[in-house]
């Protein structure tokens, strides 16, 4: 027998300023191993439900789970006692039926095999292997996820005219465009995407073979050519009309907004918590211009619309096994219309520190500036002439700004009493709050030395 108990709470969540009420969400599942799967071991698993306006609809996603939720039947059992936990009948699906939605795709040959893939934290994604006329051939599968992205559509029409764009321009290079940008798989119907029985959006790619992404950099090579990647994707989109996306997520590196946000979060104090962070509140408000820098200098007409991908960590490109080269930039859901200072801070916020984001001793983070100096090297060089003058000059402002960006975002989340980042502790939110404050003070200190690194970058 397996015995599970439960517990049931209300959280709510946001999804970039989207607010959802989940009921159910944060179930805590404890489980004896059965039928002959050995000793007896822990399940730890989350299931968020999210209700519809109708409230029938429901979507079951675990976040994180023991080896033993890999048993089908285990699982199961989780599922249909927590929907019975929570006072709903509807069983939540644990298993997909991949040939019925494959089938929907314009791919030849027949489905082999279906299994998960990569470790992406928003969409569920899943290999496929099909046999061709005996030959294999490689998809990836993906259900994108509507409560981060509100209109799949909008994300797939920005998709498919970024990647045609790329193919042919990748083409003119004499390149190869169907290893260098992501191939999308239509449907049947001519879409871009198939709808299931329950709503869910799904796509299918072409699987870019012979190569391998890497979680974090383990040289300063690695962000170099990290750097040069994300550079030539700006280079070779420099002349796509930006204005013509869509907002996947919007406003959603718009520090302007969230600044404006923060005040009223600060005003409110729902969870009580202003008191205790009057130091750290101060640091944002007396960094105003941070927030408004960006925007302003679009607005004053100093800075173009480009298309960014606003996602820029080492993890969305693909690197050649023989070569380790970047080949291919991967996760397109965040293209969208934006600025390069943008792209070239969120890799340096993350790539350039010392220490990991949530890192309680503060003394160990630090700007690392020859990290900084290989990715500047590398983004400009791959941007080749296509950035203005203006543009290179304000890169050490978007390192800055988006740092302090995520510092507000942190800082907003713990004093509304952490209702959207995943926190493992009380005073999580805060702790990575203190981080990234820690990298804008480490990157104003430096500000003279960064603005010769990129000034020599640029030369």
């Amino acid at each position: 027998m397996t015995a599970f108990a439960f517990e049931k709470k209300v959280i709510s969540r946001t999804y970039d300023g989207r607010r959802l009420l989940c009921e159910g969400a944060a179930t805590r599942c404890t489980g004896l191993a059965a039928g002959g799967m050995g000793d007896p071991l822990p399940i730890d698993t989350y299931l968020d439900i999210f209700y519809y306006a109708d409230g029938c609809r429901q979507l079951c996603r675990r976040d994180q789970f023991g080896p033993s939720c890999a048993h089908g039947h285990i699982y199961r059992m989780v599922s249909e006692m927590v929907s019975e936990a929570c006072g709903k009948r509807k069983v939540i699906k644990s298993e997909m039926n991949y040939e019925k939605i494959t089938k929907k795709f314009d791919i030849p040959g027949e489905l082999k095999k279906a299994a998960p893939f990569g470790n992406g934290h928003i969409n569920d994604t899943v290999l496929l292997v099909f046999d061709a006329d005996g030959s294999e051939k490689k998809y990836v599968l993906q259900r994108i996820n509507r409560y981060v992205f509100k209109h799949p559509d909008e994300l797939m029409a920005n998709m498919r005219g970024i990647t045609d764009f790329l193919k042919k321009k990748i083409a003119l290079e004499g390149g190869d465009p169907g290893r260098e940008t992501l191939t999308i798989i239509p449907a049947r119907d001519g879409l871009d995407y198939v709808i299931d029985e329950d709503g869910e959006y799904w796509r299918v790619t072409a699987f870019v073979e012979n190569t391998v992404s890497y979680e974090v950099s383990e040289t300063p090579e690695d962000f170099y050519l990290t750097g040069t990647a994300f550079g030539h994707f700006q280079s070779l989109l420099s002349d796509y009309p930006a204005d013509t996306l869509y907002e996947t997520i919007p406003g959603f590196h718009n520090t302007r907004a969230r600044f404006i946000n923060f005040l009223k979060v600060v005003e409110e104090d729902k969870a009580g918590r202003v008191g205790e962070c009057r130091e750290e509140i101060e640091f944002i408000l007396s960094r105003k211009d941070l927030a408004y820098f960006s925007m302003e200098s679009y607005e004053k007409g100093e800075i173009p619309l480009r298309v960014t991908h606003n996602d820029t960590k080492i993890n969305n490109l693909l690197f050649d096994t023989k070569e380790r080269k970047p080949v291919c930039v991967v996760d397109l859901d965040t293209v969208m219309p934006g600025f390069a200072m943008t792209d070239f801070g969120d890799a340096i916020r993350t790539g350039a520190s010392t220490a990991m984001e949530d890192e309680p001793d503060v003394s160990k983070v630090k700007c690392d500036l020859h990290l900084y100096e290989e990715f500047a090297k590398g983004f400009i060089k791959g941007c080749g002439d296509k950035l203005t003058e203006k543009e290179i000059e304000t890169l050490p402002m978007g390192a800055l700004g988006i740092t302090y960006e995520q510092a507000l975002r942190f800082l907003a989340d713990y004093l509304e009493g952490d209702v959207y980042y995943k926190t493992t502790y009380p005073k999580h939110n805060l702790v990575r709050t203190h981080t990234q404050m820690k990298l804008v003070q480490e990157m104003e200190e430096n500000a003279d030395k960064i603005r010769e690194i990129i000034a020599k970058a640029a030369f």
